[in-house]
């Protein structure tokens, strides 16, 4: 029976494919990988959720450092405290970047904000803003107040509570009650004020849908080619949340933006912080970063 031209050629490029990413392999400095490598998807043949278990057995079986490709991504596996010392230290520069994933395009401000940034004059000063402006010693010190009181209120309520308590629930509202004080300062859980009430409703939405979407595998991230049929269905989900995020902390930003008597004048939240940064700097401390800086304390 005779063989289609057709499968011949598909055969010959397979082969030329795997004979050359074989050489091409030869001749670089990359660490072992495995085979086979496929055409387009590289090795993501081999994921399975969960992810770190996947690798945790890859690693177990083919050694601690491997070079794989995720489809047009390479990524470098490493499972050696030595190895992983050397990636931090000693080559910390190489490994600075963030991948540019869908995620930081669209939710961090097309790679603008601190956690997407690329490492650069911009990664620097905003880095800097953050250890000197807003997570200094000194302002941490200045709220110290605010953890002290969030936990005496968290004492009485587990005091006053006579039936069994979710000890990952009430620790998981402590933590955003403290961090929303020392943002924005407002009180979201275990209080009975009917507009805090929907703000802290509104609040645990956007920040599990964070979480939610940042967690989400996105195969346009791996498989860019994919993203000329249009916007996928994790982008439109990303783009409406950008949406009623940024909503939701500029209206933050904008009761912290009028004016205090006198006599209500406390200590500065660290969105009226950055507010007092924009009146010298209003290009550079513009709402956007401003936005951005509050999601990266807040996650």
């Amino acid at each position: 029976m005779e063989i289609p031209s057709l499968y011949i050629s598909l055969l010959l490029l397979v082969a030329s494919y795997l004979f050359t990413y074989h050489i091409r392999r030869k001749s670089s400095n990359h660490p072992p990988t495995i085979f086979p490598t496929l055409p387009i998807i590289g090795h993501l043949y081999l994921l399975k959720p969960p992810l770190y278990r996947t690798l945790a057995k890859i690693s177990a079986k083919f050694g601690p450092i491997l070079h794989l490709q995720f489809g047009s991504r390479g990524v470098l596996v490493i499972n050696s405290p030595s190895l992983a010392e050397q990636c931090f230290t000693k080559n910390d520069i190489t490994f600075a970047n963030r991948p540019r994933m869908l995620f930081g395009k669209i939710a961090g401000n097309d790679w603008k904000s601190l956690v997407w940034s690329p490492y650069g004059d911009n990664w620097r000063n905003l880095r800097r803003i953050a250890s000197v402006e807003l997570l200094s010693i000194h302002r941490l010190n200045e709220f110290h107040d605010i953890r002290v009181d969030e936990g005496k209120l968290l004492v009485r309520k587990l005091m006053s509570s006579s039936s069994p308590v979710n000890v990952k629930f009430v620790f998981y509202e402590l933590t955003l009650n403290v961090m929303m004080r020392m943002i924005s300062g407002k009180r979201y859980f275990g209080g009975d004020i009917s507009e805090m009430v929907d703000e802290g409703r509104r609040f645990r939405e956007i920040l599990d849908e964070t979480f939610r979407l940042a967690s989400a595998t996105n195969v346009v991230d791996y498989l860019p080619f994919l993203s000329w049929f249009g916007m996928t269905g994790l982008e439109k989900k990303l783009a409406e949340f950008r949406v009623k995020r940024d909503a939701f902390f500029q209206e933050l930003i904008e009761q912290l933006r009028k004016p205090k008597s006198e006599n209500m004048k406390t200590k500065k939240t660290m969105i009226e912080v950055l507010l007092s940064l924009q009146e010298a700097e209003p290009e550079y401390y513009n709402d956007e970063m401003i936005r951005s800086f509050v999601l990266k304390d807040e996650t």
